[in-house]
């Protein structure tokens, strides 16, 4: 059985070039069905970084959620992902797994409402 996921993308550092660098990883990997934005967002905690570019993707997958994740890190390695910054500090890439069948998996969506309206874009 597919599972349908809806994955969030970030990005402050050459980020147009970074978010659709992800978005060709996404094709390759998965069957990616829809995608949303990108949108400028203003960072989050850390106020003195560039502004962030943030979009979505809808994926079709056979893999567990943990698989998943475990490729998405994989991917954000791969694009120079670095772990040792501040949680709220910039990135190259940022894949997070925001909806999963249906169902939110981060609370984050709730409290940003960016990913609010992306997630309505791919509707």
């Amino acid at each position: 059985m597919n599972n349908e996921v809806i994955i969030a993308l970030g990005s402050n550092i050459n980020a147009r070039q970074n978010i659709e660098k992800a978005f060709e990883r996404l094709q390759k990997q998965f069957q990616l069905k829809k995608q949303a934005g990108p949108v400028v967002t203003s960072p989050i905690g850390i106020a003195d970084q560039p502004d962030f570019l943030n979009a979505v993707a809808l994926i079709e997958t056979a893999l567990s959620m943990e698989a998943l994740v475990s490729v998405l890190k994989k991917i954000e390695n791969e694009m120079g992902r670095d772990r040792s910054r501040a949680k709220f500090g910039p990135r190259e890439i940022d894949l997070d797994v925001l909806i999963w069948n249906g169902k939110v998996v981060d609370d984050d969506y709730y409290e940003r409402v960016f990913l609010l309206r992306l997630v309505k874009e791919l509707e």
